[in-house]
């Protein structure tokens, strides 16, 4: 795989939510989060131009908002089905014929561009792999790289439609994929107990804090400088720690998955 411009990256956003409703159109040091969002992928070396981020929403017309945002921040849009991540995925890499994408999680304003790169660079090094993940960096920053082979092979087998919560264990648990996992081993981007996921109001206090420390106009920061920010400043890194057992439990009881395995059986993904 060679020809950069069939690389792109697919980020799946609505503005419903049942815990922070408009949470990707918050404001952060005067911009919207998803506006972070898309300067962090823009900024991956595999992806050639703005048009090849594709935002994966709903037809709903409350997130008719977020996709001007997103048009104005010169990325793309496809609009698809509320609940099912795997639809809305696979028919945006038809659209927009895209081989291979850098996947980040709307939720996710400080999702690390270091790692983007790395988990492509792995995939495109290894013609085998459908998709690369990275463990080791703190929750909400780390991204997945995957190919178009991929996406079908999980379009064909999963059978669960409701699936915005956990839809990439199909890629990553299901066993139908190829998967690489990429160990982090750097310590200045590990933070085991740091929570940089946007769910709770919260959360968003936390990156307020962040951002109004890092952030300066036309340039973003590096997961590092994060990490050091948050171990230098404790009280902020742990305002938001106590919604985390909560966060898994809901995560757990709704991501109830089943896909098609290769004897034709269907099976419950175990988390």
């Amino acid at each position: 795989m060679t020809i950069k411009e069939n690389i792109g990256a697919l980020i799946p956003i609505r503005l419903a939510s049942e815990r922070l409703p408009g949470k990707a159109l918050l404001d952060l040091a005067g911009r919207p989060v998803v506006a972070h969002l898309l300067d962090r992928v823009a900024a991956c070396k595999h992806i050639a131009m703005r048009k090849n981020i594709v935002v994966c929403t709903t037809e709903d017309a409350e997130d008719d908002a977020l996709v001007q945002v997103v048009e104005a921040e010169g990325c793309s849009v496809y609009r698809g089905h509320r609940n099912d991540i795997i639809a809305r995925f696979a028919d945006a890499m038809r659209a927009y014929d895209l081989d291979a994408v850098v996947q980040a999680d709307g939720d996710d304003p400080l999702s690390a561009t270091e790692y983007m790169d790395a988990t492509m660079d792995a995939l495109l090094a290894d013609e085998s792999l459908d998709i690369v993940t990275v463990d080791g960096l703190p929750l909400g920053t780390a991204t997945k790289s995957f190919r178009r082979r991929g996406m079908d092979l999980v379009e064909a087998s999963y059978r669960t439609e409701k699936n915005d919560t956990g839809f990439i264990y199909f890629f990553t648990k299901s066993g139908v994929c190829q998967h690489r996992v990429l160990d982090c081993e750097e310590p200045d981007y590990q933070m085991d107990d740091a929570r940089l996921t946007l769910d709770y109001t919260v959360d968003y206090e936390v990156f307020s804090a962040i951002f109004e420390a890092l952030y300066q106009e036309g340039s973003i920061f590096s997961l590092a400088s994060v990490v050091r920010f948050l171990k230098t400043n404790s009280v902020i890194a742990q305002r938001n720690l106590s919604v985390e057992e909560g966060y898994w439990q809901r995560t757990a009881e709704k991501a109830v998955l089943s896909f098609q395995a290769q004897d034709g059986s269907v099976q419950r993904i175990e988390l």
